[in-house]
């Protein structure tokens, strides 16, 4: 499918897209948190390998190649946006709150305010994490992926990201600990 779609066959381009689009998606999402820019950057995301495409060497998956442009589209994104609003119960108009708590009941949902701190906390321990381990640790615990894929992806070592992933989950773990008992001193590290 991909060597068709390198000699200018746009079905096959067309089917590689349908196959991959579901993950790109995903991708974008996790890593932008639900952005809503998280479509726009993932339809870049397929102009840049149909550009590419031509120059892509089989030497890899497809998948990961394309999931290597994802990521760095995504990296790219934040890095000019740099701060991001959050949205918040409160920004919403009432009857849109109203819709979302209904929704929210409906579906057997916790308490919207307790998602929303939940949210919060999450949100707050990953922001604390160096930016390329709180994405390692996305694609792994979000999206999946394995430790070989992350490090094709991120051009590491494998036993690079899993000493990243694993102090990454150490550092969340040390934080949170702390956010519940904060008179608890920081555990020593020797």
């Amino acid at each position: 499918m991909v060597r068709r779609a390198q000699s200018g066959d746009e079905a096959a381009y067309e089917e590689l897209v349908r196959t991959h689009q579901h993950r790109v998606v995903a991708i974008a999402s996790r890593l932008l948190r639900g952005s809503q820019e998280a479509e726009d950057v993932a339809q870049q995301v397929f102009v840049k390998a149909y550009f590419s495409l031509r120059s892509f060497d089989l030497r890899s998956k497809f998948s990961t190649w394309l999931y290597k442009i994802a990521v760095n589209e995504c990296w790219n994104h934040l890095r000019k946006k740099k701060a991001r609003p959050l949205v918040y119960e409160a920004d919403l108009s009432e009857e849109q709150s109203e819709r979302y708590q209904g929704a929210a009941q409906r579906s057997g949902m916790v308490d919207p305010e307790e998602a929303a701190r939940q949210q919060d906390l999450v949100e707050w321990l990953l922001g604390q994490l160096d930016p390329k381990d709180r994405m390692m640790l996305e694609l792994k615990e979000a999206q999946g992926f394995s430790i070989d894929e992350i490090a094709e992806v991120l051009e590491l070592n494998p036993n690079t990201v899993k000493v990243r992933l694993f102090r990454a989950r150490g550092k969340l773990m040390e934080l949170y600990r702390r956010r519940l008992n904060p008179s608890r001193p920081a555990a020593k590290r020797g």
